[in-house]
């Protein structure tokens, strides 16, 4: 209708473009990876790792952080939660961009069918970060950016198909329902 030749003169009118996201792909090699297993969220010591050691493993793959436990010109050192096992070869894609919610569950629901076949690994994870200033908020609480912005969740899937979701939000944030 007549709202939409107006939106679509605006964007023209102001040079707005649609991008599209952009799609990166990395090989990680000889990674040292936490040793989970999907009924076990606390981990046992020496069988399986927790699922919070994971988020922080996970955390510092994703940020590129060395994880050999050598110090340097840094005061912090940081390694793998024990027990871990050595993956020779471990594929990471990130995607940047705004990404619909509808695109989230067909990520989501491929690589659920990455297991319907016999595979190497004993686990993946799809994890999605909003970005720190997004509107989005759950139940009737204001989004938090001010103090941080965290809101981001991560789905660790089994070859089982059991998962885990872990969820991290900002201190002023409620948490999903």
């Amino acid at each position: 209708g007549t709202e939409g030749s107006t939106l679509m003169s605006y964007f023209s009118k102001n040079q707005i473009q649609a991008l599209k996201p952009k799609i990166t792909f990395s090989t990680l090699r000889d990674l040292e990876c936490p040793v989970l297993q999907s009924n076990e969220l606390q981990g046992k010591p020496e069988e399986s790792c927790s699922t919070e050691e994971l988020f922080e493993w996970l955390g510092a793959v994703l940020n590129q952080v060395s994880l050999d436990n050598k110090s340097s010109s840094f005061l912090s050192t940081y390694c793998c939660p024990q027990p871990s096992i050595v993956v020779e070869k471990a594929f990471l894609c990130t995607i940047t961009g705004f990404i619909i919610p509808e695109k989230i569950i067909q990520l989501l629901e491929q690589l659920c069918c990455y297991f319907s076949e016999p595979k190497l690994a004993h686990w993946l994870t799809l994890t999605v970060h909003g970005f720190a200033d997004s509107p989005v908020s759950w139940r009737e609480s204001e989004h938090g950016f001010h103090k941080g912005g965290e809101n981001l969740y991560n789905f660790v899937i089994f070859r089982n198909l059991d998962y885990w979701l872990q969820m991290a939000v900002g201190t002023n944030d409620d948490c999903p329902p």
